[in-house]
């Protein structure tokens, strides 16, 4: 037992949870009716697509299947990834805190009825339309895929990467689909990602190729 604890001590980032779920269901209850809204014209122009519920549902499976990996396999890589996640998460809590914001892009009346608008349904009463800028679905996604990608044990497996690559992308634009997110929430989560990845990713082959002509000088 004393030798599992040593081996995996960095499970201390797990309490990150203890700051993260209080602040995020405080705004649940508090940002309900007065906030910013959030549209673009393009929202307008995106359908509602019900099937779309598969893949944004399979997104907790992917955040928590990609994090767990990394926390027993490859604890460098493992702090790079919560690095970047809940920095942007935090991020995302300073924004909703600061800028309540809210969406008013759901449909009215279901355009069918079939097994996949009652999964929306049922996501709709359990998921309000509010606390959405940047979207959080799509920062996750695109950290677990630069994860993945950037893997050393995982980047030869090309059909996991492709895999990914689609899974990632089916769930980027479920949010849009589902009308879960505005086309700004999914830029914003890019936008966000971007510069994150530069702090927490850019600096690590710099440093790399820097040892490397000390090395060979």
């Amino acid at each position: 037992m004393k030798n599992f604890i040593q081996k995996y001590k960095h499970a201390w980032v797990f309490l990150y949870g203890l700051i993260y779920l209080p602040w995020f269901f405080y705004l649940e209850q508090h940002v309900t009716t007065e906030f910013n809204l959030i549209h673009s014209p393009l929202d307008d122009k995106i359908p509602f697509i019900e099937f779309f519920v598969v893949p944004y549902l399979l997104w907790f499976g992917y955040i928590a299947v990609t994090v767990g990996y990394f926390f027993f396999h490859d604890k460098r890589e493992f702090y790079q990834l919560v690095s970047f996640l809940f920095t942007g998460m935090t991020i995302f809590l300073i924004i909703s805190t600061v800028y309540p914001n809210g969406l008013d892009l759901r449909p009215a009346v279901f355009p069918r009825d079939n097994i996949f608008t009652d999964m929306v349904k049922t996501l709709y009463i359990t998921d309000t339309s509010t606390n959405v800028l940047p979207s959080i679905h799509v920062f996750n996604s695109i950290g677990a895929y630069i994860a993945i990608h950037r893997s050393q044990a995982l980047r030869k497996h090309k059909s996991l990467q492709i895999g990914t690559f689609f899974l990632t992308v089916s769930i980027i634009l479920s949010t849009m689909f589902l009308k879960q997110h505005s086309v700004i929430d999914v830029v914003s989560a890019f936008l966000m990602a971007a510069v994150l990845y530069f702090f927490v990713y850019a600096p690590r082959p710099i440093k790399s190729e820097t040892y490397a002509k000390q090395t060979i000088g």
